[in-house]
C-alpha cells in the first residue's frame, strides 16, 4: 500500500517534469474560469445599475396617462388626448385606499435665465407630494407647500443639473430665475438623482406649483387638465389593488359605459422595471452558461493530455504495481494530476477574470461587479471538470495488467 502523501508527491513530480505541456493543458481552464467570472461580473454590474435606477425613480410607482392605446377600434398612443384633470388626481388621493401619494404633472420645456446664464430644461408643474412619490430628498432649502399651490406662487425647486448650469458653485436658494420671462424665486435644491432607466437625466428639471404652471407657463384650452398623474401605492403588495381602484374610479368619473374603452392608460412602472431586471438576470445566467462552455473545452483538453500521459507512462505504472501499488493508488494518482491541473488553472483564471472585468469596466465604462459567489462557483466548477474528465484516463491506467505494462516499450 502506498500512502496518500506519496501519491500526491508522485503526481506533482510528474506534472513538473512536463511544465510546458502542463501549462498549455491548464490554459483552457484558465480561459474558461476567467470568462465565467468576467461574464457574471458584467451581468451583475448591469443588474446593479438597473436596481439603482429603479431605486432612483422611487418605489411602488404607477403612472396614469391620458388617452388609450385603442378606442372603438381606432389605435391611439397613450398621452395623445387630454382626459386627465386635477380633479381626477384629487379623487384618486381621496377615494383609493391603496394609494399613498398622488402628484399631477403638467410639464413642458422652457429656456430658463438666471443672471447672465441660460439653460433649456424641463419644467414640471406638480404638487408637494411629488417629492414623496419619487422618494426625492432636498439638498438645500425647502419644498413648496400646499399654500404655494393654492396661491399659484412663483416659486421653484431646481435639479442639480440646472443648478450646475445656471449657478455653478453658488447657492441658488433665494435667487431668482426667469422661466418664459416670469420671475420665480428658488426656494430649494433637489438632491442628485442620476439617470433614469431610459437614460434621461433626472436632475435636469425644475419643479413649480402645478397651478402656477397652468396659469403662467403652460396654459391650455382645457383649464385644469394635466398631462399625467404619478401615484405611489402604499406598498408593493398594494400595487395591483391600486391599479384596480384607479381604473374603476376613473371609468366612473369619466362616465364610461361597460362597452367603452378606457380613455386613459394605467402603467405599473415598478413591475416594468422589475421585468427589466429579471431579463438582465436571465442574460447573466446565459452569459455564464456560454462562458462555461470554455471550461468544458478545457476539461476535454485535460482528458486528452492525461490519456497521452497514461500511454507514455505505461511502463512506470507497471513498475509501481509491481512494488505494491494497488488499483486505487494508480487511479488516485492520475485523478490528483487532473485535479491539480484544473485547480491551478482555476486560480489563474480567477486572477484573469477579475482583472479582465476591471479592464472591461474601465475601457467600456460599463459597471462590473465580481461577487464572491461567482468566484467560488467558477473555481468549484473547474474542480468538477478536472475530476470528471480526469476519471477516464485514471480508470484506464488503473486497469492495466502489470506484466503487460512492464513489457511496454
Amino acid at each position: 500500500m502506498i500512502d496518500l502523501s506519496s501519491t500526491i508527491s508522485i503526481s506533482f513530480r510528474s506534472l513538473m517534469v512536463n511544465k510546458m505541456r502542463s501549462s498549455l493543458t491548464m490554459l483552457g481552464i484558465v480561459i474558461g474560469v476567467g470568462a465565467v467570472i468576467a461574464m457574471l461580473a458584467v451581468g451583475s454590474g448591469a443588474r446593479q445599475r438597473i436596481a439603482e435606477q429603479i431605486s432612483s425613480m422611487g418605489s411602488n410607482l404607477i403612472i396614469i396617462l391620458p388617452g388609450a392605446t385603442t378606442s372603438g377600434g381606432v389605435r391611439m398612443g397613450a398621452g395623445t388626448q387630454s382626459t386627465l384633470s386635477m380633479a381626477d388626481a384629487e379623487a384618486i388621493q381621496r377615494e383609493s385606499p391603496a394609494v399613498q401619494y398622488v402628484a399631477p404633472v403638467l410639464n413642458g420645456v422652457s429656456q430658463v435665465i438666471a443672471g447672465s446664464q441660460n439653460w433649456s430644461t424641463g419644467v414640471t408643474g406638480t404638487t408637494p407630494d411629488m417629492l414623496q412619490v419619487k422618494d426625492w430628498p432636498l439638498a438645500a432649502g425647502r419644498a413648496f407647500t400646499g399654500d404655494d399651490v393654492r396661491s399659484a406662487a412663483k416659486v421653484a425647486l431646481l435639479g442639480q443639473t440646472v443648478v450646475d448650469n445656471l449657478f455653478g458653485d453658488a447657492d441658488p436658494v433665494g435667487q431668482v430665475v426667469r422661466i418664459k420671462n416670469v420671475p420665480f424665486t428658488v426656494v430649494g435644491m433637489l438632491d442628485r438623482k442620476g439617470q433614469s432607466p431610459n437614460g434621461q437625466d433626472q436632475d435636469d428639471v425644475i419643479y413649480v406649483p402645478v397651478t402656477t404652471a397652468q396659469k403662467k407657463l403652460f396654459g391650455t384650452a382645457f383649464p385644469g387638465m394635466v398631462r399625467t398623474i404619478m401615484v405611489k401605492a402604499k406598498s408593493a403588495d398594494d400595487l395591483d389593488d391600486a391599479e384596480h381602484q384607479i381604473t374603476e374610479l376613473l371609468r366612473q368619473r369619466h362616465r364610461l359605459g361597460p362597452r367603452q374603452d378606457n380613455d386613459f392608460t394605467v402603467r405599473n412602472l415598478t413591475q416594468m422595471m422589475q421585468t427589466q431586471e429579471q431579463s438582465t438576470r436571465v442574460m447573466t445566467i446565459l452569459l455564464g452558461a456560454i462562458a462555461s462552455v470554455s471550461l468544458l473545452v478545457g476539461g476535454i483538453g485535460i482528458m486528452n493530455i492525461m490519456l497521452v500521459s497514461v500511454t507514455e507512462r505505461t511502463r512506470e505504472i507497471g513498475i509501481r504495481m509491481a512494488i505494491g501499488a494497488r488499483t486505487w493508488d494508480i487511479r488516485l494518482q492520475f485523478l490528483i494530476e487532473a485535479l491539480t491541473l484544473s485547480l491551478i488553472g482555476g486560480i489563474f483564471g480567477i486572477v484573469i477574470g477579475i482583472s479582465g472585468s476591471e479592464i472591461l469596466s474601465a475601457l467600456a465604462g460599463w459597471p462590473t461587479t465580481v461577487s464572491l459567489l461567482s468566484v467560488v462557483l467558477a473555481f468549484s466548477f473547474s474542480g468538477v471538470v478536472g475530476m470528471f474528465f480526469g476519471f477516464y484516463p485514471a480508470y484506464k491506467a488503473s486497469l492495466l495488467d502489470p506484466i503487460e505494462a512492464l513489457r511496454y516499450e
